[in-house]
């Protein structure tokens, strides 16, 4: 039994040492590309996007987030780009939570999977909780 338990060990350690070498480039990547936009567009751009108002600061941050589109991981790393860029929590929350469940890029793919009526209604309401969301994660957070 000892000896399954091991098998099966090794199996999983192959499998994750792969994911990690899968995703390195991704990351490695993201990293140079985040870099690139932080030296080329100037912090005042952030602060002249976002101006620290509440609700339109997460309608700003999820918008943006609707339209590029990506998975959690790049999302954090440009959220942590965001940040030390001077962009508020709110935005930054409102853009993570909606780059990774609002699809405007791939909707056109999911409305022929799975129907346009669902495809709209799921973006739409995904898009409202991400705004909700940031607005009452960043509350809590203030609260704490």
């Amino acid at each position: 039994m000892a000896l399954v338990d091991i098998h099966k060990l090794k199996i999983s350690h192959k499998k994750a040492l792969g994911g990690i070498v899968n995703i390195g480039p991704i990351i490695l990547g993201v990293l140079l590309l985040v870099s690139i936009i932080n030296v080329m567009i100037p912090k005042s751009f952030y602060t002249k996007v976002f101006t620290g108002n509440l609700w339109l600061d997460a309608l700003k941050g999820g918008l943006l987030g609707s339209l590029l589109t990506g998975n959690p991981v790049t999302g954090y790393i440009l959220g942590n780009g965001f940040l030390s860029a001077g962009v508020s929590m709110i935005a930054v929350t409102s853009f993570i939570v909606s780059w990774t469940t609002v699809g405007l890029v791939q909707l056109p793919a999911e409305a022929l999977a799975l129907g346009k009526p669902f495809a709209i209604y799921r973006n739409i309401s995904a898009f409202i909780i991400a705004i909700i969301a940031a607005v009452l994660s960043v509350l809590i957070l203030q609260i704490l």
